[in-house]
């Protein structure tokens, strides 16, 4: 078996150097970090499985990819880049990663949730500015955090929130039990909390989730902290609700267009906190990540 690292971009090149091993599968490894649709058939001609970190992978490109048996692609979001039930029409078996980076996302979400709080990216952002602008935050302690889905992230957010002494309610497809978590319908789920966390993978059921009409079923004030995917919240909704003030803040890892677009609208709002798809990014989250991949590479036939 044979393998390409499309796009090892971001210092994962040479994580995957480091924690290959004696009897992993060869890799080549290509850094570059936007790939055409159409350039995929010459890349990966000759070889039996990708690993896809951020690529797009349309199905009428990937037909063309004689020979190729499997894509591995580094976390849970294949969707958000390819079909997995076409590809598997044509032969190709799209693989995900889970686990590798839940305390980093989770660490990243309370992070989130804190600066949305608290005002830190307009107070941080005036002060660039030259204006001693003081906002007035809101206190966590005591208040409910909301769970959108419950699995192993979620898991360490009630973990960190819980020891913050918050209340954790949450809301899962399936029937679960947690220690310190309260498990509610949606309604309960959406009335209650002061900040409603998302944690649902992306699939056809729960893209559009977080719909209009479930935004405004929301507690008013409320802060929204979405590190899971864009998609699964209608932008225009959210939007709206920021504008009108029935919610109070949005904090984004996550965008329905990646990178997020230049002067987009979502920018130019005051009661918004940004980061760029970074919250797995962690040194101890990405070592496990590629080592996670060379593993599934292994099992490969």
């Amino acid at each position: 078996m044979k393998g390409l690292f499309i796009d090892a971009v971001d210092d994962l090149a040479d994580v995957c150097r480091k924690v290959s091993q004696p009897g992993d599968p060869a890799v080549d490894i290509n850094e570059q970090g936007d790939i055409a649709a159409s350039e995929l058939p010459g890349l990966l001609a000759g070889y039996d499985f990708v690993l896809n970190d951020h690529t797009q992978m349309p199905t009428s490109a990937m037909r063309l990819c004689k020979g190729l048996k499997h894509v591995v692609f580094l976390g849970t979001g294949a969707r958000s880049y390819m079909n997995p039930e076409e590809l598997a029409e044509i032969g190709i078996t799209v693989h995900i990663i889970k686990g590798y980076g839940d305390t980093a996302v989770a660490e990243h979400t309370i992070a989130l949730m804190w600066a949305a709080a608290r005002g830190i990216a307009a107070m941080d952002g005036g002060l660039r500015a030259g204006q001693w602008l003081r906002t007035e935050g809101m206190e966590l302690t005591g208040k409910t955090i909301g769970l959108l889905g419950y699995g192993g992230i979620a898991a360490e957010v009630a973990r960190i929130a819980g020891g913050s002494g918050m209340r954790v309610l949450a809301w899962n497809r399936s029937a679960k039990t947690a220690p310190g978590v309260t498990f509610v319908d949606l309604d309960t789920l959406l009335a209650e909390s002061a900040v409603l966390s998302l944690h649902l993978l992306l699939n056809d059921e729960t893209r559009g989730f977080l719909s209009a009409e479930r935004i405004a079923r929301m507690r008013p004030g409320a802060v929204l902290v979405n590190t899971a995917r864009g998609a699964l919240v209608d932008e225009a909704a959210m939007i709206a609700a920021l504008r009108s003030g029935h919610l109070r803040h949005a904090a984004l890892d996550v965008f329905d267009t990646e990178p997020l677009p230049a002067g987009h609208e979502l920018t130019t709002l005051p009661n918004v906190t940004l980061s760029a798809h970074s919250a797995f990014r962690t040194p101890e989250a990405s070592d496990k990540l590629l080592r996670m991949a060379l593993d599934i590479a292994c099992g490969l036939t």
